[in-house]
């Protein structure tokens, strides 16, 4: 299952989206950071993130680098 890691009102995280559904991903759960110290302190600035369970892929992404990276 794919996660996107993002913030609440932010403009990177909405762009994220937009590349997945350009790439034909729509099967993805979002997890928000904010409020999660654990979480923030993981990920701090990197946001968006997704992540598959074993990788990451940070921003910036665009559909076909995303494509590869699921391959």
């Amino acid at each position: 299952m794919l996660t996107l890691i993002q913030r609440d009102d932010c403009a990177l995280c909405d762009e994220a989206w937009e590349v997945l559904h350009a790439a034909g991903v729509r099967d993805f759960e979002p997890v928000y950071i904010d409020g999660d110290a654990a979480l923030e302190a993981r990920f701090g600035a990197r946001v968006p993130v997704l992540a598959d369970g074993a990788r990451e892929l940070d921003w910036p992404f665009d559909a076909e680098r995303l494509r590869d990276w699921l391959a």
